[in-house]
């Protein structure tokens, strides 16, 4: 007993020296992390990350697209752990409500999944003053079909076909469309059960962009936030849907690649057309945003998109993800860090964690110009 007990004061020694050791490590870290501060965020640059807080200061409340949270999440903790004393708060709701409250004035920028309307533009002149929103391309990324169906792991489909599963008109696995794509696949005779967003998405208008562009006989309906067709079932977020999608045996549903990545979610290959069909990874979406061109005038850089792309190895079904700012007349309290934040997340540090978070990084002459407007806020 006597021995035990001195083996457990042994080991109580042992971990309380493991957890000192620990602390004087980050206390080091914390050291090497603020190496250069001039006092306060004014002018600091990190040591270990290179974020430049530049004048940062306080809280920014930011709200928008769930497609982006994975990315967001990642930016906001390493900017946060550079930044001291600054808080960036983003709420993921979806795209349309991200631009409410951008044009209410209650946000320092807002994510949105597709361009600012003209009708957006116009209300944000009312909280830009001498100024309008704009849009800045920051995360792309494909729009992962993720399935579920006990005993085929693997699945090709094209865009009528996905038109006709998300319409309703395709009602079985085993459809002879379904079949006729997948040569030697064992398709059960089941239900096919559709998920889509329950509330304005980006990410729904970007699929719907596709399937209009792609397969314009069978997707009729135009690419507006809100789902269009009738039947299936709605799930809030993109979170919702992964999660649906996740639980019931026989459901698809459209989400971004991160979280089928994190569910581990079997995703649909993508028939263009092309020598072989696609498979949904951020290498493959980088190919087709690479080709989009810039369709915004000004500072605006929305950008235009080419659904029906049948390049070789790009993966179709992308989207690029905004953060919505005004060029002029943003408010003095958060101008600093949303140029710090913003410069950050664009950099090159902010754009390569996107590839390790299951998204595709903005072309470099696209983001070129990006950073060169955020310098230009004001």
């Amino acid at each position: 007993m006597k021995l035990q007990r001195k083996n457990r004061l042994r080991a109580t020694a042992l971990g309380a020296l493991a957890v000192s050791g620990a602390l004087v490590l980050t206390a080091c870290g914390s050291d090497d992390n603020t190496s250069g501060s001039t006092g306060g965020n004014g002018g600091k640059t990190t040591a270990a990350s290179n974020i430049k807080c530049d004048d940062a200061k306080g809280q920014l409340p930011a709200s928008g697209s769930s497609a982006q949270k994975n990315a967001m999440d990642l930016w906001a903790k390493n900017y946060m752990a550079g930044c001291k004393g600054v808080e960036i708060n983003y709420k993921s709701s979806s795209s349309g409500e991200g631009i409410v409250a951008f044009n209410q004035g209650t946000v320092g920028f807002a994510g949105s999944d597709s361009a600012l309307k003209p009708e957006e533009v116009a209300d944000s002149k009312k909280i830009c003053k001498g100024g309008q929103g704009i849009n800045l391309p920051m995360v792309g990324g494909p729009i992962a079909i993720g399935f579920h169906l006990e005993g085929v792991d693997s699945l090709t489909l094209d865009a009528p076909t996905l038109a006709k599963i998300f319409d309703g008109k395709i009602k079985k696995w085993n459809d002879q469309a379904i079949a006729k794509l997948n040569t030697g696949a064992k398709l059960p005779d089941k239900a096919i059960q559709p998920f889509h967003r329950s509330e304005d998405s980006g990410t729904t208008q970007n699929l719907g962009k596709y399937l209009g562009a792609a397969a314009p006989s069978d997707w009729k309906y135009e690419a507006e936030k809100k789902w269009p067709a009738p039947g299936g079932q709605a799930a809030s977020g993109s979170s919702g849907v992964a999660a649906q999608v996740k639980q019931v045996d026989g459901a698809i549903g459209y989400f971004e690649l991160s979280y089928a990545t994190s569910q581990s979610i079997s995703t649909v290959d993508i028939n263009t057309g092309g020598a072989a069909p696609v498979k949904a990874t951020s290498e493959n979406a980088s190919k087709a945003i690479a080709a989009a061109k810039i369709k915004g005038t000004g500072k605006d850089l929305a950008l235009d998109l080419d659904y029906t792309t049948k390049a070789e190895g790009a993966y179709p079904i992308v989207l690029v993800t905004y953060e919505v700012v005004c060029d002029k007349g943003n408010k003095a309290e958060t101008l600093s860090t949303v140029k710090s934040f913003l410069n950050y997340t664009a950099g090159d540090e902010g754009q390569k964690l996107l590839t390790e978070a299951g998204y595709a990084p903005i072309p470099a002459e696209i983001n070129a110009k990006v950073r060169e407007t955020i310098a230009s806020l004001s």
